[in-house]
């Protein structure tokens, strides 16, 4: 039962035994080329104004030393949004439920983050180990904690969003195993339960993805 259960997770395909399932990954891809349409179109418009309304709000975050760099983030959401949108899909792999992505997404970022911070902003750094108004005997203890929290950090945005991919998607394997035996009524119930749950999940889509970028952004705006 395990085994069946989490197969969908499985990114190895019948073929050859190769993992082409990542190739789901790259699908988000053709999506961009929009430019060579003659005339915008109603999902040009609301992407261009979703991503302006974003690149703002991230903009306010980071501060006016960043300006340019909220492309970064906004690029980002994009791609973790077309993966999870994508992994909803019937029999298309969902790699955003692996940390095997998200581990190579939040990781190199928070590298980054503080490699610069700690090269050009040290004293700064050093600073944000102790909060403004602790206590002199409380100092020890609030640098190791603000030291681990710093180091867990990308740990956390990527189980985050594995774990709440993978949550959303065995609810609903669980819940459409159980459909052959079944009578009629319990039958409807369950389809327009799973009905329900499918929009949860396309709404945990848009949220997970946003969260990640605008937890990165916070981070990002913690080295100035």
């Amino acid at each position: 039962m395990m085994t069946s259960l989490f197969s969908i997770f499985e990114p190895t395909s019948s073929i050859f035994n190769l993992p082409l399932n990542w190739i789901s990954t790259f699908q988000g891809l053709l999506f961009f080329p929009l430019m060579y349409w003659a005339s915008p179109s109603r999902w040009n418009l609301l992407w261009s104004t979703l991503t302006y309304t974003l690149h703002k709000e991230f903009k306010i975050l980071l501060g006016p030393s960043y300006m340019g760099s909220t492309m970064i983030f906004v690029s980002l959401f994009s791609l973790i949004l077309f993966n999870n949108s994508l992994g909803l899909l019937p029999y298309i792999f969902t790699s955003s439920s692996h940390l095997i992505m998200t581990l190579a997404l939040s990781l190199p970022l928070w590298l980054t983050f503080m490699f610069f911070g700690w090269f050009y902003h040290s004293q700064h750094m050093f600073a944000h180990l102790v909060p403004q108004g602790t206590p002199s005997f409380l100092m020890p203890f609030m640098v190791l904690i603000e030291t681990i929290s710093n180091l867990i950090r990308p740990g956390t945005l990527a189980v985050r969003l594995a774990a709440n991919m993978i949550a959303g998607h065995l609810l609903l394997s669980l819940l459409g195993g159980t459909g052959p035996s079944l009578s009629s009524t319990l039958l409807m119930i369950l389809i327009f339960s799973q009905i329900l749950l499918l929009l949860l999940e396309s709404a945990v889509a848009i949220i997970q993805s946003y969260v990640f970028a605008i937890l990165s952004t916070l981070y990002a705006s913690e080295i100035n």
